[in-house]
């Protein structure tokens, strides 16, 4: 078991920049929310988290907040329960009330890194939603979206892996340490006399994420610049403000450009056609997603694209449970035909990137 807190025990540990860092990251986070408003931190026991962990239980008393725990056991290690038990713990060391350990199973298309990441991602909302909470508070740091943003550059996958992870996502998650080093959170830890848990997943290179982290980015700090962590970083955060100022523009371009239909909805090809790719694109994604709930790749999204600007009388082109087909001056999207095939694509290739 990890010591008590010197938070839980009335000692006042030194306050260190480390700690002081952490603590106004959550501070600010967290400003907007009305007073009694629960917060929860999703706390592994890693470094990373146990920071937030212990920067949230010190700032939510002043903020006028309460503040709690969820630690999601995956259960894919031997020791994977005792381990969820010491974090949970940690947290109720810290003075964090609710706390609740969640078990999942882990399974499902995509990998087993994908499999746990959604299967946690539920367990959370499932959590935030049974106890009322006005927030989830997840601990990826700086280096973590340096990571997000590497991973997505390798997967060519668009504008919206590179912009990496949102500070704030579906209205519940908020991500207070996107700003501060994995290094300094540890080194929070360890000025608060806090012990957190190395998960022996971080040190495996099956994984991408863990090959990036520990070959990639320090060959690209060595040979290439030693601030490439901040320049991915910032880098992500101008193509996030780009993608939301193009959604904006998507949006109110749709308005005009959008007919519904009984069966669906269609789109002006002259409209289309006047608007750049950039908008044209995404203004095909936004009905697929918006009107049918699916999401499409570059390919599939081009394919539909060149009914505007290849036309030469092609038939219709097949998405999932979509099928999208000229009509005059339309571009007509519509639920598919059971017994039409549509091509096995895996993953889109401008998503919504990696949660880790």
């Amino acid at each position: 078991m990890p010591p008590a807190s010197p938070l839980a025990d009335g000692h006042r540990p030194r306050l260190t920049p480390a700690v002081a860092d952490a603590r106004r990251a959550v501070r600010e986070a967290l400003a907007d929310l009305p007073e009694r408003s629960l917060v929860l931190v999703a706390l592994s026991g890693g470094p990373d988290s146990l920071a937030l962990a212990a920067a949230l239980a010190f700032e939510a008393p002043r903020l006028g907040l309460r503040a709690g725990a969820i630690t999601v056991d995956h259960g894919l290690q031997a020791e994977s329960a005792s381990v969820a038990q010491r974090a949970a713990q940690a947290a109720r060391d810290l003075g964090l009330d609710p706390v609740r350990v969640e078990r999942v199973h882990v399974a499902g298309p995509g990998g087993p890194e994908a499999a746990a990441r959604d299967a946690r991602y539920a367990a959370l909302e499932r959590s935030a939603r049974e106890l009322g909470a006005a927030a989830v508070l997840l601990g990826h740091s700086l280096d973590d979206q340096a990571e997000t943003v590497l991973l997505g550059l390798a997967r060519g996958s668009g504008t919206l892996s590179i912009a990496g992870m949102a500070p704030v996502m579906d209205g519940l998650y908020r991500r207070p340490l996107l700003g501060l080093r994995r290094a300094a959170l540890a080194q929070a830890c360890t000025d608060q006399g806090l012990e957190p848990w190395r998960d022996p997943h971080n040190d495996d290179e099956r994984f991408a994420r863990v090959r990036v982290r520990r070959s990639i980015l320090p060959h690209l700090e060595e040979h290439l610049d030693a601030g490439i962590v901040e320049a991915l970083a910032r880098t992500a955060a101008i193509a996030r403000e780009d993608a939301e100022a193009l959604d904006h523009m998507v949006e109110e371009v749709a308005e005009d450009l959008a007919e519904l239909a009984e069966a669906g909805c269609s789109l002006s090809v002259a409209g289309l056609a006047a608007n750049p790719p950039a908008l044209r694109h995404r203004l095909i994604r936004l009905v697929v997603r918006n009107e049918f709930g699916a999401s499409i790749s570059r390919t599939q999204t081009l394919e539909v694209a060149r009914l505007v600007t290849d036309w030469h009388g092609q038939g219709p082109v097949h998405l999932p449970g979509v099928r999208v087909e000229r009509a005059g001056a339309r571009i007509v999207f519509s639920l598919a035909l059971e017994n039409e095939h549509v091509p096995d694509e895996r993953l889109p290739d401008d998503h919504e990137p990696d949660r880790p």
